[in-house]
């Protein structure tokens, strides 16, 4: 029965120190974790700001298209295909639910003419009960302008909602997605999708175009990865005071030297 406890009372002091060695490594990645997402949003807001500091440009070529930073604004111009919109859903403005409205734009100049330029037009509100009513896209030529983004701003998605295998889509409604890549895109329409994408400030239209910026808040992750660390610092000094009571109960004779 001795021999029992005495197993038990060494192994609880490890298993705690083990409990409290893996805390510490969690603790340290997740601190890490939080400050390369401060890196990654500290650089987007020096991109951003880059970005809208450049003087406007006219996109007709691949060379401008390059040259083109992300978050400038740019012009181009060519045609609409709503025949190819795409609703996205779950955007809200304000609080309110609604849908950006995505529409391929051909254009119509220099060496990128007949390739498309997916434009988000702008947001829709969503109307409980009934089924979304897309204003139609200009016809004929057009500028437009706007901010040139890398991709279309993705949203959390549990599942999955594809778009049909062509577009336009057999039913003649727009497809609704929660995401829209570039790829899949790219793939079902019958014309070259360049790799970029605008978001439509000018002219004005029957859509909201006040968009929303992407989070950079990139002090809050600094403050998470503190807190984190703090925890790591917290398991670390319980661990310290597990190893010593644990070392001074294993040899009854343990303790300090005095000089005399």
């Amino acid at each position: 029965m001795s021999s029992n406890n005495s197993r038990s009372s060494s192994t609880r002091p490890l298993l705690a120190l083990v409990c409290l060695g893996l805390l510490m490594l969690l603790f340290i990645s997740l601190g890490r974790w939080q400050l390369s997402r401060a890196q990654e949003r500290q650089s987007l807001a020096q991109q951003i700001e880059q970005g809208r500091q450049q003087a406007p440009l006219h996109i007709d070529s691949q060379a401008s298209l390059d040259k083109g930073a992300l978050w400038q604004s740019v012009a181009v111009h060519g045609s609409w295909r709503s025949e190819l919109t795409v609703l996205l859903d779950n955007r809200n403005f304000k609080g309110k639910p609604g849908y950006w409205i995505a529409t391929p734009f051909v254009l119509d100049e220099g060496d990128l003419a007949g390739s498309s330029l997916l434009v988000l037009r702008g947001w829709l509100a969503r109307v409980p009960g009934q089924a979304p009513s897309v204003p139609d896209a200009p016809s004929g030529s057009e500028t437009i302008s706007g901010e040139l983004l890398e991709r279309v701003p993705r949203m959390f998605e549990l599942g999955s909602s594809p778009l049909p295998e062509h577009l336009p889509s057999p039913s003649g409604t727009p497809p609704v997605v929660q995401n829209l890549a570039l790829e899949d895109l790219r793939s079902r329409i019958d014309m070259p999708v360049l790799p970029r994408v605008l978001a439509q400030t000018a002219p004005a239209s029957q859509l909201q175009t006040n968009w929303p910026d992407p989070n950079i808040d990139f002090e809050k992750n600094r403050g998470y990865a503190l807190q984190w660390f703090g925890f790591a610092l917290i398991a670390l000094c319980a661990w310290i005071g597990v190893a010593w009571k644990w070392l001074r109960r294993s040899r009854p004779n343990f303790a300090p030297t005095r000089k005399t």
